[in-house]
């Protein structure tokens, strides 16, 4: 079977997931030739505001530590999920994506500021994806290192519980991205049900012109309803 080249592989990924996991690549490489500091890159609400460093509010999300073996786990969920959310619930509808990430990216933003201070972001909002595709996937079976089958709602609280025999502890940056995306959730899935179809967190008209004129990839998508395996 010819190898399939790599600009192919590339351009099949959605342009939201395309783009952020490879800006995040990047800067891991970038931090680890030494170009750029990590004490560059992280959210400093006094750095942005004094300083006007603005480019944190953009980097605290696309640094997820070293090159290593941490780094290429949390690659793997934030590209995986992220692209079959992208590629499931949002294909087609660029704008609807985008303004979710936007409006996750706020949402710890404001979290890291005021309450609960944040260096870095990435995984959280990377939390956020999992979370939503969870919930959106009810009768999607999941096998965790072969050992027992779940179903999709269960993930979030299985990574939990991985990461907290690893660590000890639990993650609080996990947890973040549960509630942000718990509260999209919400208003997007189970408020209109009792609002008569209300969703106060779809993106306003202005933000879908910005789209407009953008052309969707057309290419075949097949919809992942068996049953996944995650590797950790």
């Amino acid at each position: 079977m010819a190898a399939v080249p790599i600009e192919n592989w590339f351009y099949e990924v959605p342009i939201c997931t395309r783009w952020w996991a490879s800006a995040s690549v990047i800067t891991a490489i970038a931090c680890q030739c030494h170009l750029i500091s990590p004490f560059q890159l992280f959210f400093s609400l006094q750095a942005v505001l004094s300083k006007r460093q603005y480019w944190r509010l953009i980097t605290t999300f696309l640094y997820f530590g070293p090159l290593s073996l941490d780094f290429v786990f949390h690659m793997f969920f934030m590209a995986r999920y992220s692209r079959m959310l992208e590629e499931s619930y949002y294909r087609g509808k660029t704008a609807d994506f985008a303004w979710l990430i936007l409006y996750c990216c706020t949402s710890l933003l404001f979290c890291s500021a005021t309450f609960i201070s944040m260096p870095f972001l990435g995984s959280p909002l990377s939390f956020s994806m999992v979370y939503i595709w969870s919930r959106r996937n009810p009768g999607v079976r999941l096998s965790f290192l072969g050992l027992f089958v779940f179903s999709a709602p269960y993930l979030p609280l299985v990574l939990l519980l991985f990461s907290l025999l690893l660590n000890g502890h639990m993650p609080k940056d996990d947890l973040l991205g549960i509630a942000v995306g718990h509260i999209y959730y919400f208003f997007m899935d189970i408020y209109p049900a009792i609002r008569n179809g209300s969703r106060p967190l779809d993106p306003p008209e202005f933000w879908r012109r910005l789209f407009e004129l953008r052309t969707e990839n057309p290419r075949p998508q097949v919809l992942r309803q068996q049953q996944e395996h995650i590797v950790l």
